[in-house]
């Protein structure tokens, strides 16, 4: 049976033979790609070099944002121009968010208030103007849950997460998503996130180009991910491939 999937969060800028790469998931059921941004220059990747990798069967959307490591004080401004400039053009703000245990915010606090100050300007953006985001939120996963729901953003995905289960809950009692990678194969807190997740909260990524158990991801592994998520909910792979393709559709109004 021909499974429609969607891979909802990749950096595709990062990939050695992206072509071939993605004629590799387009073989085994990849219909669309968000293709995330993560400063200005990727910004500027997903806006103008994504698109020449596409194929007849499958789509790749861009979705633009500022990744909370590394976070380039000189360019913040710039790149939240670029973003806002490109509103009508995108599907998705992201990848934002938080990240306490990055290096630089576990030594500095001013760290972690700017990337408070980058975050909140854009949950800002996908509140005005309705758009979907991509959230980072390793070690800050309630301040994150937090954020989203007092900036009143309505769809939220929380990207692979392996959070305390109290902010898993507070997500889901506001009808936000989280995504399962292929470490859901092995990773004792994101399998556990996903076992409590109802499958209509779930969406799949490879966050690719990640390497997982010395692997380096690509598009057409988000079959880990579907296989991992049909062993832990107990359904059968096609039944999971139908519902995350249909509530990734809904997230970025994908016809």
């Amino acid at each position: 049976m021909f499974m429609e999937l969607i891979d909802t969060h990749a950096h595709l800028e990062g990939v050695k033979d992206l072509k071939d790469a993605i004629r590799r998931a387009a073989r085994i059921g990849v219909v669309a790609v968000i293709a995330v941004g993560s400063d200005y220059e990727s910004n500027m990747w997903v806006l103008h070099e994504s698109k020449k990798y596409e194929t007849r069967r499958l789509k790749i959307y861009p979705a633009l944002g500022i990744h909370p490591w590394g976070l380039d004080v000189s360019k913040i401004n710039e790149t939240i121009k670029l973003i806002e400039k490109n509103m009508d053009v995108i599907v998705a703000l992201g990848e934002v968010g938080l990240d306490y245990w990055y290096k630089e915010a576990r030594k500095n606090d001013e760290i972690k208030e700017i990337q408070k100050d980058v975050f909140w300007r854009i949950l800002s953006l996908a509140r005005r103007k309705n758009k979907p985001i991509s959230i980072h939120s390793r070690g800050a996963w309630m301040d994150c849950v937090n954020m989203v729901i007092e900036a009143g953003v309505k769809k939220a995905i929380f990207h692979w997460f392996s959070g305390p289960l109290e902010a898993l809950k507070k997500l889901l009692d506001y009808g936000y998503y989280i995504s399962a990678t292929p470490a859901a194969a092995y990773s004792k807190e994101h399998r556990k996130a996903i076992e409590l997740t109802p499958i209509e909260n779930i969406v799949l990524e490879t966050d690719t180009p990640v390497v997982y158990m010395g692997e380096t991801a690509e598009p057409a592994h988000i079959i880990k991910a579907l296989n991992a998520v049909a062993e832990l909910k107990g359904e059968k792979v096609e039944r999971v491939a139908e519902k995350t393709t249909e509530t990734a559709r809904k997230i970025f109004d994908i016809k």
